[in-house]
């Protein structure tokens, strides 16, 4: 099993002379969020404040209510970069949504993560008298069509209660702000969600309530399941989001960055450089603009990661002392990772299989490759 482990982030940086020379940006930048109210959307709209404070320059927020909504335009050239979710792993992997016929195994690009104190995990309504995940059995719970990050971690997140999709009523919307007015309106028990989301606080001063079962770090057996499913997640003490968490008051749950703030290899190498400079020189400037921005902080970057930085990224990260010989050897092999997908799904579609074969076959023939590879396909088929 391919584990992920976050926390060994960067705990120092070096200054150097490039801190002092100007940040170089267009006037206008494009970039897609989930759906407004979400913690990433409202990031976003913080950091391009203190662009537009600091350079002038108009940062344009798209949402889009699930991955293939946020990703097209960016694989298109609409947009240049998203503050995507783990969709994004998805896409690199050419899985679930992305096992089809126009998309495949995707050329993404790190910028940077955003590592903060929040969770993200299933909320719970609190009327529906679930306490442990295992509890989740019988109930309804939200289904986002076209978001893999969404549900496979709501998958993850059964797995750790012993349960799987057929063990429950699977409630289907068509993006994740209709899946959380769902939840205020009673219409589904239980839904994906950072701790910290505008969306779970409609929830929480809802008549319904809201709930944060535990992931308990040492059910063992639990967290292996989890990892069979979405081996991203790694352990993580929340310290902020609505049911009463607080440092006081911690909530022992799963995590993984977000958002994710990525883009295609094919972007400039001097905007993606001169974005990821910007977001570390004016932090102070929107770091408590919205809850979790402080996760945008250089330091608290996890470079050994499942996804490879883009070139631009890595020339600032260098410029500051914080990119080291082992980050180069992780981020080439992600980059030879990708290498064998592309021509495993090349080798694949020249073989001309039937539009139902894509999702049905494509997965086992990825599996072969990476193992043939020596690499570990984490889902075999």
């Amino acid at each position: 099993m391919w584990k992920t482990v976050i926390g060994t982030g960067l705990a120092l940086f070096v200054a150097s002379p490039v801190l002092a020379q100007d940040v170089n940006l267009p006037a206008q930048l494009s970039w897609t969020a989930y759906d407004t109210g979400t913690s990433g959307f409202n990031q976003v709209v913080a950091f391009g404040q203190a662009l537009k404070t600091k350079l002038n320059v108009d940062l344009r927020v798209i949402p889009g209510s699930n991955d293939i909504a946020r990703m097209t335009p960016v694989k298109t050239g609409r947009v240049q970069i998203s503050a995507n979710g783990i969709g994004t792993y998805w896409s690199q992997e050419g899985l679930d949504v992305f096992a089809a016929k126009d998309w495949g195994p995707q050329k993404v690009r790190l910028l940077f993560t955003v590592n903060a104190a929040n969770a993200i995990a299933a909320a719970v309504a609190g009327d529906v008298g679930v306490k442990d995940y295992k509890d989740l059995k019988g109930k309804r719970v939200g289904w986002v069509v076209g978001s893999a990050a969404l549900n496979g971690n709501m998958e993850a997140m059964l797995a750790f209660g012993g349960l799987t999709w057929k063990d429950v009523q699977k409630v289907e919307f068509p993006g994740y702000g209709a899946m959380w007015k769902g939840m205020v309106n009673n219409h589904v028990d239980a839904a994906i969600a950072s701790t910290i989301s505008g969306v779970t606080k409609e929830l929480e001063v809802s008549p319904r309530g809201i709930v944060w079962p535990r992931t308990p770090h040492n059910d063992e057996a639990g967290w292996q399941r989890v990892w069979k499913v979405a081996p991203y997640y790694q352990k993580h003490m929340a310290t902020e989001g609505t049911g009463g968490i607080s440092k006081e008051k911690p909530y022992e749950g799963p995590n993984y960055p977000y958002p994710i703030v990525m883009a295609y290899d094919t972007l400039e190498a001097e905007l993606v450089y001169n974005t990821v400079k910007a977001a570390h020189l004016y932090y102070a400037n929107y770091k408590d603009g919205a809850p979790g921005a402080d996760g945008w902080d250089v330091k608290r970057q996890e470079i050994k990661w499942v996804l490879p930085y883009h070139e631009g990224a890595v020339r600032y990260y260098k410029e500051i002392g914080v990119w080291k010989a082992e980050h180069e050897a992780h981020n080439t092999a992600i980059l030879q990772r990708q290498g064998v997908l592309l021509a495993a799904w090349e080798a694949f579609k020249a073989s001309n299989p039937a539009d139902e074969a894509f999702a049905k076959d494509w997965p086992k023939a990825r599996a072969a490759a990476l193992i043939k590879a020596g690499m570990d396909p984490v889902w075999s088929e």
